[in-house]
């Protein structure tokens, strides 16, 4: 018997993803005796590419089940089968990731339809779902989604069951993928570290860092290095004699310390973090017409940025927000390429800068405000947020737009003392990775409290 599925996710981090819609057709080997089908609410949020790809954003999941409401359908649809997937080793890895998080070990053989493929259909262009079913003739409708990347799968593996003649090539390829067992010295650095967030050091036998990483669960982080199955990690695991850390409360002081700290050892496997961690920014220019415009485009390191951004697509969902949280004009944000009107104004969202019926003083004034908030260039600011312990707060300090360091102080101080702020602060780098860290973080944590001086 086999459950043949698709699963959609959010996107993001290795492991940290989360199913969003999961389609499971369970196959006899001659035709589909049941069926499972559900979006399912991830409870995080959906990456733009993948909004994009699917069409499933997060609005469309705020009233779907949670994965442990529908955990008990999919083990019985799949009990005693052999879970069957294009590209099995992922969907296989979301699902075992899903219960992991229940506290639930889920264990399934898997046969992989791209392998498969390879072997009983040699020569093709591309073995991915969509033009390898389209060059085979199979039909294929809601591409992307679940229950039709499912279906297509089902039809694939009916004609693979058919050219196996000898039934040996898809007898000889289920993966019994047995739990990972930990090495006992990898339990006992486990069982050493703290769930708590930081930034931590894995050292070899003498003493030398191989990696540094940060975490807001340290000893969770450390598990998933010395479970998964990549090349990096088997490395590591192979490797790795001892774990320290600093615990650090807050997530930006911890990813602050993690990029200092990289560029300062240069770990041999931190050599993706060594490199930038941004593509492009955020411009400003003043047009022939006196407006401000905004454009997102590649980093030039000749120019200053407002702010900074991973990738394009990070860029644009910023360019979204701000055009109706400071109703701006798609054509001057760079969104909307016209020499007229742009489509906002026809629909009567945009107060008409782009045919130059708002005056440029009112205009200019809340694109100043949007560039004011987003950019602490010139500013004296402290950026407060979680301590190590529930009485301590830490503390990042902007001078003159340049972020001089951070440091830790007890509730009992009054931060707006400079003094004393300024002698608890240990200095460290500026440069264009630290700035990008700080702005990314508080656009996505708005609540973090900033206090603004005037001078320091």
């Amino acid at each position: 018997m086999y459950a043949i599925l698709d699963i959609e996710t959010t996107g993001g981090r290795y492991n940290e993803e989360g199913i969003t819609e999961i389609a499971i057709y369970k196959y006899d080997g001659h035709k589909v005796v049941d069926q499972f089908i559900s979006l399912i609410n991830p409870e995080r949020d959906i990456q733009p590419f993948v909004v994009n790809l699917t069409g499933i954003n997060n609005n469309m999941l705020r009233n779907a089940p949670k994965f442990y409401e529908v955990a008990k359908r999919i083990v019985e649809i799949t009990e005693a089968c052999i879970i069957v997937a294009h590209n099995a080793q992922f969907d296989y890895r979301i699902l075992c990731t899903e219960f992991k998080r229940l506290g639930f070990e889920y264990e399934r053989e898997s046969l992989c339809t791209v392998e498969l493929s390879k072997h009983l259909i040699p020569g093709q262009q591309s073995y991915s779902l969509g033009k390898l079913v389209r060059s085979l003739g199979i039909p294929v409708s809601d591409r992307h989604r679940a229950s039709g990347d499912a279906l297509a799968t089902v039809k694939l593996f009916k004609m693979l069951m058919d050219k196996d003649t000898s039934k040996h090539i898809i007898q000889n390829s289920v993966r019994s993928n047995p739990k990972h067992q930990l090495e006992p010295r990898h339990i006992d650095i486990i069982d050493e570290l703290p769930a708590i967030t930081g930034v931590y050091y894995i050292h070899k036998a003498d003493g030398e860092i191989i990696y540094i990483g940060k975490s807001k669960n340290i000893k969770k982080r450390i598990t998933q290095h010395f479970t998964n199955t990549n090349p990096k990690s088997k490395k590591i695991q192979a490797l790795v004699s001892a774990v320290t850390y600093e615990a650090t409360g807050s997530e930006l002081v911890a990813l602050l310390k993690e990029s200092e700290e990289i560029k300062r050892i240069k770990p041999v496997f931190n050599r993706a973090l060594r490199r930038t961690r941004f593509t492009h920014a955020l411009y400003s220019f003043i047009d022939e017409h006196h407006y401000i415009n905004l454009k997102i485009d590649i980093v030039d390191r000749k120019k200053k940025p407002i702010t900074t951004f991973s990738n394009r697509q990070s860029g644009k969902n910023f360019i979204l927000k701000a055009i109706e949280e400071y109703q701006l004009c798609q054509k001057l944000t760079g969104l909307y390429k016209t020499k007229t009107s742009c489509f906002n104004y026809d629909i009567k969202t945009c107060n008409g800068a782009c045919i130059r019926e708002e005056p440029i003083e009112s205009y200019n004034k809340r694109v100043e405000t949007l560039i004011s908030k987003n950019s602490y260039s010139n500013k004296n600011m402290v950026i407060i947020d979680k301590g190590r312990d529930i009485d301590e707060r830490s503390a990042i300090l902007i001078e003159n737009g340049v972020f001089r360091g951070l440091g830790f102080f007890n509730l009992n101080y009054q931060i707006n003392n400079i003094e004393v702020l300024k002698s608890i602060i240990t200095p460290m780098n500026n440069n264009r990775d630290t700035q990008h860290i700080i702005q990314s973080y508080l656009r996505k944590n708005k609540k973090v409290k900033q206090i603004i001086f005037e001078d320091l």
